[in-house]
């Protein structure tokens, strides 16, 4: 009985990381239509007595305002070119600094590449499992996408408000234009917002965003990024 209980469960991980596989490569070419995150925000709405509100419109990297996208870099994973997907030095800094600073807010090193696997592919927790499976899909879309392809589904799907996912939506929704029409300081104020869009707005910034957004200006032409985007 045992024995045919572990057949059965080998099985079932077996399929499940036959699934994974066949559904990163599927968004090689495939834009995500959905992510874990949109459905359980959906569903939050709705218990709320709300209805669900999903604003995304899919724009492709090369029409992405290249000032966007340095912002975003800057400020979320300076060493996102140039990293395999986990930035060890900023681990270890962020490691030294916990340690240092106990009981204060705890400092992360989330990179853009986990960031990815975490909204494209996972719900929304903390439990140990959850950063288990996005440190495997972290390693999955590194080998299988590439930097540009995971730049693209970042921007396209990370959450910019109330609603809002994507760099297109949270342009028009935010300066009502589109992606590629971003100044430098709206890019800057976009990329601001990510850490927490429902509580900031980029058209209303506080001090402390606009704080923020003169930093990432600052830093914005000193990063690199993926070659593609025209704009």
């Amino acid at each position: 009985m045992l024995k045919r209980i572990f057949k059965v469960f080998f099985k079932i991980i077996f399929c499940l990381f036959l699934f994974s596989i066949l559904l990163t490569a599927a968004y090689t070419i495939i834009n995500p239509p959905l992510t874990p995150l949109m459905v359980v925000r959906a569903f939050e709405y709705m218990s709320e007595g709300k209805s669900p509100k999903i604003q995304k419109d899919w724009v492709s990297y090369e029409n992405v305002s290249k000032k966007l996208l340095r912002a975003v870099v800057s400020a979320e994973d300076a060493r996102f070119v140039r990293h395999r997907g986990f930035d060890w030095k900023a681990i270890d800094a962020a490691k030294k600094y916990n340690e240092r600073m106990k009981g204060r807010k705890l400092r992360g090193a989330s990179t853009i590449t986990m960031q990815t696997s975490k909204n494209t592919f996972l719900w929304p927790s903390r439990t140990w499992i959850r950063k288990g499976l996005e440190a495997y899909f972290t390693v999955l879309i590194e080998a299988v996408w590439g930097k540009q392809r995971i730049l693209e589904v970042y921007v396209n799907v990370i959450e910019w408000g109330e609603g809002i996912y994507g760099v297109q939506a949270a342009s028009q929704y935010y300066f009502n234009k589109d992606a590629n029409q971003l100044t430098s300081r709206e890019a800057a104020l976009l990329a601001a917002i990510i850490p927490n869009p429902r509580r900031w707005s980029a058209s209303r910034p506080t001090p402390y965003i606009e704080r923020r957004a003169s930093w990432i200006m600052g830093r914005m032409n000193s990063v690199a990024i993926p070659k593609g985007s025209k704009k």
